[in-house]
């Protein structure tokens, strides 16, 4: 299976990961990177997704742009660090379904020997882990089926690929907004910061309500009807997930924002910011 394949709109797959862990694809309730899927034009998505996605749509009609922006934020990134930070080792939480070009395809297009550890806890990423794996034959892909909540186990899953000892980039590409400062949003980035070597990266983006507050806030509604939790958090607020790394220029800036010159193969969507921040920084 690839990632340009539907999969059947069944109320359940059933099944377990090599760890154990069941990969049952709950159908009933909507999952954040199957929206995002259909709000990049994919297909691995169900009714009950799709439908959430239609409402933001309704209420903002700039969820498409900002949803695409954010995957090209991504490219940029990748294409930054591989090039000028010279880092060849990757670890991405929340990878969500596959679209090309994929992390992996970006940094070992640059640097064939670069290691990639995908992380998500949705069965349905996993369903088509195979097209996440299909990297060099010089550099290492693997996916881990763990929960972002859970840091000790994704680092000790993630250190049998990745030497903790050299240089990572560590990538919470619009994850964070989907776990609150309540449930230890930012001692769960503080705990993955701590292991990394210096000359490593965090390359953060983060919902915020500072550009389109009522866009946003009916969004974290709709998100919540479907028993998502969402939050926009301000400028300052996203950068205390930077709290002791050095930002790379030009800081915390809305996603179009950050090193458009970077850009390959992006489509003009609209002028003026988006309501993510992105930023990376070094450690």
């Amino acid at each position: 299976m690839t990632g340009t394949e539907p999969v059947p709109h069944r109320s359940s797959e059933a099944g377990t990961d090599r760890t154990g862990r069941s990969t049952r694809i709950d159908t009933t309730k909507p999952h954040p990177a199957r929206v995002y899927d259909w709000l990049l034009g994919g297909k691995d998505n169900y009714p009950v997704d799709e439908q959430l996605a239609r409402h933001i749509l309704k209420s903002d009609g700039g969820a498409t742009r900002a949803a695409r922006s954010n995957r090209w934020f991504m490219q940029r990134a990748t294409r930054w660090l591989v090039r000028e930070a010279g880092i060849r080792q990757f670890l991405d939480i929340g990878t969500g379904i596959p679209t090309e070009p994929n992390l992996h395809q970006i940094a070992q297009g640059a640097a064939p020997e670069a290691r990639v550890v995908y992380v998500d806890n949705d069965p349905i990423v996993l369903a088509h882990a195979e097209a996440l794996l299909r990297g060099t034959p010089q550099g290492t892909t693997e996916y881990i089926q763990a929960d972002a909540r859970e840091p000790a186990e994704i680092l000790e899953q993630a250190g049998r690929v990745l030497d903790f000892g050299q240089p990572v980039a560590l990538s919470l590409i619009a994850l964070m907004h989907f776990i609150a400062d309540e449930d230890g949003a930012y001692d769960l980035v503080g705990t993955l910061v701590d292991v990394l070597a210096p000359g490593s990266h965090l390359v953060l983006s983060a919902m915020t309500a500072d550009f389109e507050p009522e866009d946003v806030r009916r969004g974290i509604e709709m998100y919540a009807a479907g028993g998502v939790t969402l939050v926009g958090r301000s400028h300052a607020e996203v950068g205390r997930f930077f709290k002791g790394l050095d930002l790379v220029e030009p800081g915390i800036v809305s996603v179009p924002d950050w090193h458009p010159e970077l850009a390959e193969g992006e489509t003009h969507l609209g002028d003026g910011p988006v309501s993510l921040y992105a930023g990376v920084a070094r450690k």
